[in-house]
């Protein structure tokens, strides 16, 4: 292992069936004005949000509301956001929902006391606070990005076209605590739980398809990549299955908790290419993830192919035996392009609305990386999405 690094996460965690008892618990830590982020209202179908209510109700807290957070939270609505808390005198932002809601909660405490225009400083400049900022909360409804445990926000300009994720550096922009009870995912459409399946898978991949030292968080990510594997063949026949739903949202807070990232340049072009796609489409994230992910891989496995043939014996079991390494690696990926159709995964962009004559526009919108196996010219993205049409 061969990279220097720091770690912290300060987040706190409850999980497990009736972990919301102790939200109570943490509210005492927080001053009287909770505002309460959620999105199109599943959680008062449901009946989450009575649940919520009531214990800041029993806890005496002054509750303002922000409804509505879409999938691909937007500038527009960050600006809502801004004005609510600031008329509030927010204490304390609580999340209520899936992993949008979360990053919008982090994007609302970075601006709440933020002057200027938030998308320039933090995602046009990629700029850190400098003022005061808002801790947040969070109650899981949806597994899939990690948010929970993480310091990132990512929104959506749709006048520019682009939708970005600002990774903040200080650990005080992750939530300070979450709530993680599986049963509130049993009741997401199994559209959803799938796409939230990939994001988990493809948040490992990213962090794992890069270097090529002998690196411990390479061997976790094994492990956690057949967890998810196995799990979501579960849930894909039988999505109340308790225990694979429970695994499935524990390993997606590991994906992305920036544990597996130790020691690691990580790769993230798959969600650049995938966050273009979305910024164009207004597509579910995770099915844009996996529309772009196997043309993105096969074009830079032969840059490489070592870690891709370690990732075809070690997660999908591929014996090596008499096979060059491109072979063992190809059939990797091709195991990998079965499961994706097994979970009925979109593979294809087109069938979330990109078009042949939105292309120039996603090159545009494609931020390039440099931690991956291989650095895209703006004419490689072209090919990788023409391919993924």
């Amino acid at each position: 292992m061969l990279g220097n690094f720091s770690y912290c996460n300060p987040t706190k965690l409850y999980f497990g069936k009736g972990s919301l008892s102790f939200l109570e618990e943490e509210l005492k830590k927080y001053g009287q004005n909770v505002l309460l982020i959620y999105g199109g209202g599943s959680i008062k179908r449901n009946g989450i949000y009575d649940e919520v209510l009531n214990i800041l109700q029993k806890a005496g807290k002054t509750v303002a509301e922000v409804a509505g957070v879409m999938p691909n939270p937007t500038i527009h609505k960050l600006n809502e956001g801004v004005a609510v808390a600031r008329k509030h005198n927010t204490d304390l932002i609580l999340a209520v929902g899936g992993g949008s809601v979360c990053d919008y909660a982090k994007a609302l405490s970075v601006s709440v006391h933020y002057h200027g225009d938030p998308w320039e400083k933090y995602y046009i400049r990629f700029e850190e606070p400098d003022c005061e900022t808002l801790p947040v909360g969070c109650v899981l409804t949806m597994a899939g990005t990690g948010s929970e445990m993480n310091a990132g926000a990512v929104i959506t300009n749709p006048e520019q076209k682009l939708k970005i994720g600002h990774v903040f550096a200080d650990e005080k922009i992750m939530p300070r605590f979450s709530v993680l009870d599986p049963t509130y995912t049993l009741t997401l459409p199994k559209y959803q739980m799938t796409a939230g399946i990939y994001d988990i898978f493809n948040h490992i991949c990213e962090q794992y398809f890069s270097g090529e030292d002998d690196n411990t968080s390479d061997y976790i990510s094994e492990g956690l990549m057949r967890s998810v594997i196995h799990a979501s063949r579960i849930a894909n026949k039988d999505p109340q299955d308790y225990e694979a739903r429970s695994n499935l949202m524990w390993t997606a807070t590991w994906a992305l908790n920036t544990l597996v990232s130790k020691g690691k340049s990580t790769d993230w072009m798959v969600h650049m290419l995938g966050q273009a796609v979305g910024a164009l489409t207004d597509a579910t994230h995770g099915m844009t993830l996996a529309a772009v992910s196997l043309p993105y891989y096969r074009y830079i496995l032969p840059y490489g192919v070592a870690k891709f043939k370690r990732f075809a014996v070690n997660v999908w079991g591929v014996f090596p035996e008499n096979k060059t390494d491109r072979e063992i690696a190809e059939e990797g990926l091709a195991a990998m392009e079965g499961w994706m159709k097994e979970l009925g995964l979109v593979l294809h962009i087109g069938e979330l609305g990109a078009t042949a004559e939105m292309i120039p526009d996603i090159v545009k919108a494609t931020l390039i990386l440099d931690g991956g196996y291989k650095v895209l010219t703006k004419d490689e993205v072209a090919f990788i999405l023409k391919e993924s049409l």
